[in-house]
């Protein structure tokens, strides 16, 4: 072979290498489909996560909503009714006592009284307010009695409230711890009466405790919040009767305040210790007060024996 022959020969072989190399690129082309997959990895955790999220969700709120809402519960209270009745109180397992006999004369016409018809501006006669002129004459005696012997009747319940606000004794005579109560509703607009009143092991007994001390007493049971709450626990319930047991007319002005909401008036004479010009100066601060009611407390018949008598007018 020529020299010339030579020299086109070797050009024709770098031709031929020249138009193999563009292959080496194409096989270095099966990484694309592994790119794609990276590409599509994104779109598959969306794709996920849409089908772990709506079950997740309703199944964990609907399970978390009802614990979250707190339960209202009542305050319950047990009355020791045998205490009670060894300390000269009225309960239905004492049997026909004198005390029982002498409540069931006294409630008779307050319970007339009570739900009778009213005339234009009279006040509820469902509300009771049991008074005294000084303190140490039975007014709260009177007013449990009172309360546990409505409570007897199978047609009335009783709210017995303790408005002795500045010496609150209705809790400790029944042997109950100190507790909130009505100066507290008056004082908080968002506490209700039924997160401070307690009921009772008898049935159709509630208690309201005077709560806490205030100095300005007086005022509140003037106010609009007290004139509220006495309508309110006058008209909600058709069958229910109130009681206030109340400071003493002569050495407080809430009793005077008090009565001014009153429907009905007890007013606790104490035999041989009230004196008749407390009593006259008494009803002489009830003026204006209708069916104003005398219990003559503490009356001795025979030895050793206790009675009460009622009067009204």
């Amino acid at each position: 072979m020529s020299i010339i022959e030579k020299a086109a020969s070797r050009i024709e072989h770098k031709k031929g290498e020249a138009q193999d190399a563009p292959a080496a690129p194409a096989a270095a082309h099966p990484a694309a489909p592994v790119a794609a997959a990276i590409a599509e990895a994104p779109a598959a955790v969306p794709a996920a996560a849409p089908v772990h999220a709506p079950t997740a969700v309703p199944t964990a709120v609907p399970t978390a909503v009802p614990t979250a809402v707190p339960r209202r519960t009542s305050n319950h209270v047990e009355l020791d009714l045998e205490r009670m009745h060894g300390i000269g109180l009225v309960t239905a397992a004492g049997g026909r006592t004198t005390l029982v006999e002498d409540f069931r004369i006294i409630k008779r016409p307050l319970l007339k009284r009570a739900f009778a018809a009213r005339g234009p501006g009279e006040k509820p006669g469902n509300l009771i307010m049991v008074t005294s002129s000084l303190p140490g004459e039975g007014k709260t005696f009177c007013s449990i009695n009172l309360a546990m012997s409505i409570a007897m009747e199978l047609d009335h319940t009783v709210l017995l409230i303790d408005a002795d606000v500045a010496r609150p004794s209705v809790l400790r005579t029944l042997g109950l711890p100190a507790h909130r109560g009505l100066m507290d509703i008056l004082l908080d607009d968002k506490l209700d009466m039924a997160d401070v009143m307690l009921r009772t092991n008898v049935n159709t007994l509630s208690i309201l405790p005077a709560g806490s001390n205030n100095p300005r007493a007086t005022e509140l049971l003037a106010s609009q919040a007290m004139s509220t709450f006495v309508y309110e626990i006058a008209n909600r319930y058709p069958d229910r009767i109130v009681i206030f047991d109340s400071p003493p007319l002569l050495l407080t002005s809430e009793a005077h305040v008090l009565a001014s909401h009153m429907g009905q008036i007890a007013l606790v004479v104490e035999a041989e210790g009230t004196t008749q010009h407390a009593v006259k100066e008494s009803l002489r601060q009830l003026e204006g007060c209708s069916n104003v009611n005398l219990i003559y407390n503490k009356t001795r018949e025979f030895p050793g024996t206790e009675t009460y008598d009622y009067h009204y007018g």
